[in-house]
């Protein structure tokens, strides 16, 4: 997992998270407000829930995000995490303390440098298939 993770304010811009994450290298930020996770914010959030419905780069990233935050614990069996990532149809999840408390971000590249069994593949082929909460069909 990534652990140097940055969080973005719900009241910051549109316009912010992403030159964050232009500065990250990443397509996703942890949205964060008085220690607590309040949502997650991604480049697809930004192209299709603010740019495609005509929002401005002002717009404030609690508009956009999505608040339910999926997560997994530090101390979760990888296995059990690559099944969920393909249940739930997403390639990167918080990795939370017990206590709730941020400490990194899992996505499946992690896996799949980390695991050479080719266990990620299996994930992959889930998240990747039609449908879901995710989908644009």
């Amino acid at each position: 997992m990534t652990r140097d993770v940055r969080v973005a304010n719900p009241n910051h811009s549109i316009r912010e998270a992403a030159t964050m994450m232009a500065d990250l290298d990443a397509g996703i930020i942890p949205v964060g407000e008085h220690d607590r996770l309040v949502g997650m914010i991604t480049d697809r959030d930004i192209a299709v829930r603010a740019v495609a419905q005509g929002k401005g780069p002002e717009t404030r990233i609690c508009d956009v995000m999505s608040a339910e935050v999926k997560y997994c614990f530090e101390d979760d069996d990888i296995d059990d995490v690559m099944m969920n990532l393909g249940d739930i149809q997403v390639r990167r999840l918080p990795v939370l303390h017990r206590d709730k408390r941020l400490i990194g971000i899992l996505s499946l590249g992690d896996i799949a440098v980390s695991i050479e069994d080719g266990s990620a593949g299996a994930a992959l082929a889930e998240i990747s298939r039609p449908g879901g909460a995710h989908s644009q069909s």
